[in-house]
């Protein structure tokens, strides 16, 4: 049996000890520590309670009245690390908001690694570990990757149903748009879907994948599609939207997406699809006679800026075989056109003179099919000068007006927004997989964290950056008690900007 005792020492302080009896004589078991102060000895011996409660497995028969919590000798801890607990919880609180409670804890752990300090699947696993003590094991991150993958409808389901709930999604108007990532690597699949193509990051000698999204008005993503990397963005565009058009029974759906969607076909499939559509146009490829009359409507001949700047923000609509033509003239747009098309033709101009044409360049022609001689491009000259600080947009709303349709493809920058926070905050490329399993497992975890992140910015209305920053911030301190083994837990102090992103997020 244990017992406490106390003993004045040499310097006049207390010491505690716990002893035992042995054949009638009395070992010193354990040195607890020397107190100066009532306090001090009060603490002491609550430690000395406390390691012979958990040494013995039974309560002290004579506990102490008065037990001072939380107060430990200083020399009798040991600092063990530190934690990021705080914005663990703070992230896992999230989760709950998208019902994502039911989802495996292992994946919700590898996206919440994701937003906190993008790595490799391997260092993910080692910074759970290191920042909130979370221990997975290699081979258990390998087993489960099918089954990650095959969630994805289901979460994609949870975070339509959020959008709605949160954000007042109503499926009216989607926007989409694709961007491609790259591989560590310069060996294409034989048969999988890493292959070279255009290559939105310039990396067109390394194999890629295409990336189709679509986001809500906000930027908030509710679906996406993978596709080989050598895919052409516009034969991603009907594919995607029509799956999520009759994923969730949509009776009216508008799609906004860029120029590089539009197509015959592509316009076909959409009308009989009963979709309405709002694309970018690439005026330059219509007749001579269709920019005659938009630049008629809008610009008119080459005036003074004074008369251009009163036709700011007026637009007109023609009727095509693609749909309707809207478009629109911008006298800021129009001066910096105008700087980029007299920068280009001085370039060409000298390079003519230099006899250096065959470098590519807008305004150079081959004066003949034979490319002998080359010389300045005067048509395309004119044509640009007629379409300066004008911009088109296709659609088949015919409803609704020349400004809601603008508006509306002027909101597709979200979807490139999502896209940088996808490929800056979350290190979604370069991608080192090359399994498609394996692949398939990588996006959707950045999917799931980019959803949280976009929440989380339009809540805060700070960017991902700083509210990581912010969260981080706040550390739990690991002390060990020398004397009982325990651990205790002391967390720094929350600042008065985090409080007020906390009070923001949660109501």
């Amino acid at each position: 049996m244990y017992s406490t005792r106390t003993t004045k020492t040499a310097s006049g302080a207390t010491a505690v000890q716990i002893v035992k009896y042995e054949h009638r004589k009395k070992i010193v078991v354990k040195h607890i520590g020397s107190a100066h102060t009532d306090d001090e000895l009060l603490s002491l011996k609550q430690s000395a309670f406390i390691w012979i409660e958990k040494e013995s497995q039974q309560p002290p028969l004579f506990p102490l009245e008065k037990p001072i919590q939380n107060l430990i000798p200083i020399d009798k801890c040991q600092y063990i690390g530190f934690r990021y607990t705080f914005i663990y919880e703070t992230i896992s609180k999230i989760f709950h908001l998208f019902c994502l409670e039911q989802i495996d804890r292992f994946l919700l752990d590898l996206i919440l690694i994701r937003i906190v300090c993008p790595a490799s699947k391997l260092e993910s696993l080692e910074l759970l570990s290191e920042f909130f003590g979370k221990t997975y094991k290699r081979t258990n991150l390998y087993r489960r990757i099918p089954e990650f993958v095959a969630m994805k409808n289901t979460i994609e389901e949870k975070f339509v149903i959020f959008a709605k709930k949160h954000l007042g999604f109503d499926f009216s108007v989607v926007f989409y748009d694709v961007t491609t990532l790259y591989f560590e690597s310069f060996k294409e699949d034989k048969e999988e879907f890493r292959k070279p193509g255009f290559s939105k990051d310039n990396k067109s000698n390394q194999p890629q994948i295409v990336i189709g999204l679509i986001v809500t008005k906000e930027g908030f993503p509710v679906s996406y599609d993978v596709f080989a990397g050598n895919t052409f963005e516009g034969k991603t565009f009907i594919p995607t939207i029509i799956k999520f058009k009759d994923t969730y029974n949509i009776k009216n759906l508008t799609v906004v997406a860029d120029a590089a969607m539009i197509s015959f076909p592509n316009v076909q499939s959409l009308i009989e699809s009963n979709l309405s559509y709002i694309v970018g146009s690439r005026l330059a490829s219509l007749k001579q006679k269709e920019i005659k009359e938009i630049n008629q409507k809008l610009s008119g001949k080459e005036e003074s800026l004074k008369k251009l700047k009163k036709k700011d923000g007026s637009s007109t609509r023609i009727e095509t075989n693609r749909g309707t033509l809207i478009c629109d003239f911008s006298f800021k747009r129009y001066q910096k056109d105008k700087r980029e098309m007299n920068k280009q033709i001085t370039k060409a101009k000298k390079l003519l003179e230099e006899n250096k044409g065959t470098k590519r360049t807008k305004f150079i022609k081959n004066k003949d099919d034979e490319k002998t001689e080359q010389v300045l491009n005067v048509d395309l000259i004119g044509k640009t000068k007629q379409l300066l600080g004008i911009k088109g947009y296709y659609t088949n709303l015919t409803d609704e007006t020349d400004k809601t349709i603008i508006d509306h493809y002027h909101n597709l920058w979200q979807v490139e927004k999502a896209f940088r926070i996808a490929k800056s905050d979350l290190a979604m490329r370069p991608i080192y997989h090359f399994k498609k399993q394996a692949i398939e497992a990588h996006i959707l975890i950045c999917f799931m964290a980019l959803a949280v992140c976009k929440y989380m910015e339009l809540k805060t209305k700070r960017s991902i950056k700083r509210i990581v920053k912010l969260l981080k911030g706040v550390t739990d301190a690991r002390l060990k008690n020398m004397i009982t083994n325990e651990e205790f837990i002391l967390r720094s102090k929350i600042s008065e900007e985090t409080k007020k992103l906390l009070k923001t997020l949660w109501y």
